[in-house]
């Protein structure tokens, strides 16, 4: 068993890098007072099958993407805070005697771990983080538990150094989406802040997280995303999957385009996201949600918000974690505002610099 630094403050600048199955995303932040400064923003994509269902497959290819992201966005830190999915990772929350020392926690915690993990300990990265009195016994202590196998979180540590980089956090992505949330939450209307669910529409996957009171209660992952339209396009207009790519993108697809194949899509996807939700009412206290928050690369697709909340009966945003931030003079404000909904993870991990 090795620790790592999961949950654990690291007061210090860090570039926060998103991974994902079709673009590497990068962002660095400054604040002054409370007021947070975009210093640097770039996306670039990857090749197809680099990244496949959040598993890096080609170390070489994307440590090459990432050095030509940093050699154009030139940050002014090496360090960087990255990821793993939130479905390599467990999390369990275990009760403790309060007032032991870091030393003692850490030993304590290793042998609890052996409880909840099927993994043979040295083959697990693991990290906790002390969550506040046991609401039931003053004299324990509640910890959050969280563990990952090794080689995910040594994948993605390795190809930042071949890049040329510090791999200072690797955080969980469940993590680094709620830390972006508590930017958007104070845009929201008070009745509808309480239990938020975040939905995050990548290329190829589905991310559902529920927040109560700011706080995750319930995380769930599902192979679908904005891919299948981009495959529609290459299938029904007889493009290549690159040709197909950027016609979804600048347009100029024939006049059918939104009937056979947004339309649908829109569909599917209304379809995925209330299965979801149905999953999180059955297997939780809660029978209702507050408010739908849309991130992901999909999030901004023209009408989807319309469409979920006429379908769902929910009010909807399309999240912009940036709306009260400024921009340096080097930053696109431009791509940003329209990639706003897809960096919500780049944000979340930027943030760690603040700690």
């Amino acid at each position: 068993m090795e620790l790592f630094g999961f949950l654990q403050a690291k007061a210090r600048p860090v570039l926060g890098l998103d991974i994902t199955s079709t673009s590497v995303k990068l962002l660095e932040l400054s604040r002054s007072g409370n007021r947070y400064r975009v210093e640097s923003y770039l996306v670039r994509p990857l090749p197809a099958n680099t990244v496949v269902e959040k598993n890096i497959s080609d170390a070489e290819t994307l440590a090459d993407a990432i050095r030509k992201l940093v050699s154009q966005a030139k940050p002014k830190t090496r360090d960087v805070a990255a990821a793993v999915p939130g479905s390599a990772v467990i999390t369990k929350i275990v009760e403790l005697p309060a007032g032991l020392s870091d030393l003692a926690l850490e030993t304590q915690i290793s042998l609890e771990a052996d409880h909840y993990i099927p993994y043979p300990l040295e083959e697990v990265a693991l990290d906790f983080e002390v969550v506040g009195p046991s609401p039931a016994n003053p004299d324990r202590v509640e910890v959050l538990l969280a563990a990952c196998r090794r080689e995910n979180v040594e994948s993605r540590q390795e190809v930042i150094e071949l890049a040329g980089l510090n791999a200072r956090i690797i955080d969980v992505e469940v993590f680094a989406i709620e830390r972006a949330f508590q930017l958007i939450r104070p845009h929201l209307e008070p009745a509808s802040a309480q239990v938020v669910a975040v939905v995050d529409i990548g290329a190829s996957m589905l991310t559902l997280n529920v927040l109560a009171e700011g706080k995750t209660i319930y995380t769930r992952e599902q192979l679908f995303g904005g891919r299948q339209v981009t495959e529609e396009i290459q299938r029904r207009y007889g493009l290549s999957i690159q040709e197909a790519g950027r016609a979804k993108k600048q347009g100029g697809l024939p006049d059918d385009y939104e009937t056979e194949v947004v339309e649908p899509f829109k569909e599917a996807l209304i379809q995925q996201i209330s299965r979801s939700l149905q999953f999180f009412f059955s297997s939780s206290q809660y029978s209702y949600i507050d408010c739908l928050v849309l991130a992901g690369g999909v999030a901004a697709m023209d009408g989807l918000k319309e469409s979920v909340e006429e379908k769902l009966g929910l009010p909807a945003v399309v999240a912009n974690p940036f709306a009260n931030m400024t921009v340096a003079s080097k930053v696109n404000a431009v791509a940003l505002a329209n990639d706003a909904p897809a960096m919500m993870i780049a944000l979340g991990l930027a943030l760690r610099s603040f700690d």
